[in-house]
């Protein structure tokens, strides 16, 4: 029996293959075009210097222009709010209004690129670690921190920005993505998905099932790997001996590309050329971002008993927020003026944050039966009724 991935007839199938068309433009084989390139693409370096083209790392068929100077400022101050909102989060755990929060401190970059990438029609389905993609993706601010204080829910409606709610399970998030993408192929939608996760999620079950749904139906999905280094405390070496996570797009035949996740240009390049492929037609496609997690896995985790303080040093001098500074200040882009406006926006943030997570939320602890189903099941009501029978005794007894 012979799959199709159009059902529907082959209304909906690409006019053109961009991979057919790559291998006959630049005489390469297919092996080259769906291979990664040798080295992570790096546009500018981690002292703010603009990477010669011929040494950027690319190949023949991946084409990565610089983004303009307008897009990459809106970038950049995205970033310095994403970085304020990580640091004011984490102030927010010590002061008891949150639970738990996963930083991203250091990663913004890729949070950044990651919903800057994607048209108002696409969707994007997050990782827990994602909340700086989620906010720039325009979810407010405070929904987005609901989970993390503990609430009974997600936060914010996925149909509102096109996002799935943070997923706490490894990979769970990268089979919803596919078949979303798979709906909306077979709508004849130009919908592309963007599905965030872990170096250790690519370990998992659900990662592989996801990839290889994907290519097989060749859906518009982006798996973005955030390959910081951990999953929580087992480092990189001890998951996979593979030659980079890049490379296991190859095996479902799927293309494949590693990039400088600290570097927000070549970021905003290589997803920028994923999505523009993926809504031609390409199929799905895998990327890599080299980048670190600067702090301990959650507040929960004591990072310095799996790794050293000069593994951290090291990446400290790779960090995003001041590489691409450094960048836009000596292009004469980024202003005093300019940044003086983006650190009040950056405050502004914080401080709603502040406030949405200082005010006590009411508990009802009937929404614990109350969403489960439209229709409560018999087990529910019984179990609502002898919760309620027991508060209520309580109560009589004060």
């Amino acid at each position: 029996m012979t799959i199709s991935a159009h059902p529907q007839g082959e209304a909906n199938a690409p006019t053109a293959d961009p991979i057919a068309e790559s291998v006959r433009k630049f005489g390469i084989t297919v092996e080259d075009y769906l291979l990664p390139a040798r080295h992570p693409i790096q546009m500018v370096n981690p002292d703010g210097k603009l990477v010669p083209a011929g040494e950027q790392g690319t190949q023949p068929g991946h084409e990565y222009p610089l983004p303009g100077d307008e897009a990459l400022l809106a970038a950049y101050e995205e970033l310095v709010i994403g970085r304020r909102v990580n640091d004011q989060n984490s102030a927010l755990v010590r002061q008891g209004r949150m639970a738990v929060y996963p930083s991203s401190h250091g990663q913004e970059a890729c949070q950044v690129a990651a919903a800057l990438c994607l048209a108002e029609g696409d969707w994007m389905f997050p990782t827990y670690r994602d909340s700086v993609a989620v906010m720039t993706r325009g979810v407010d601010p405070v929904k987005v921190m609901t989970i993390f204080r503990g609430d009974w829910h997600g936060g914010y409606d996925p149909y509102e920005r096109n996002v799935g709610i943070q997923s706490t399970p490894l990979t769970t998030q990268l089979l919803h993505a596919v078949g979303v993408a798979h709906a909306a192929k077979l709508r004849g939608e130009e919908t592309v998905v963007l599905a965030m996760c872990g170096d250790g999620a690519t370990s998992e079950g659900d990662f592989h099932e996801a990839l290889n749904f994907a290519a097989v139906f060749r859906l518009p999905v982006i798996f973005f790997v955030q390959n910081n280094k951990y999953a929580i405390s087992v480092p990189l070496a001890h998951q996979s001996v593979a030659p980079s996570l890049a490379h296991k797009a190859v095996g479902y035949g799927m293309a494949g590309e590693r990039v400088d996740g600290n570097d927000l240009v070549a970021l905003l390049a290589v997803l920028g050329r994923a999505v523009k492929l993926a809504r031609e037609g390409s199929g799905p496609l895998l990327v890599e971002a080299h980048t670190y997690r600067m702090q301990a896995h959650t507040n929960a985790d004591d990072a310095t008993r799996y790794r050293q303080d000069s593994e951290v040093a090291e990446w400290q001098a790779k960090d995003p927020l001041t590489r691409m500074k450094t960048y836009l200040t000596e292009k004469g882009v980024l202003t005093e003026q300019v940044e003086a406006r983006i650190t009040d926006r950056a405050e502004g943030v914080a401080g709603q944050l502040r406030e949405g997570l200082g005010k006590d939320v009411p508990v009802d602890p009937q929404n614990l039966f109350k969403y489960v189903f439209s229709t409560p099941t018999p087990q529910l009501k019984e179990q609502s009724a002898l919760l309620a029978d027991e508060l209520s005794r309580e109560e009589a007894a004060e």
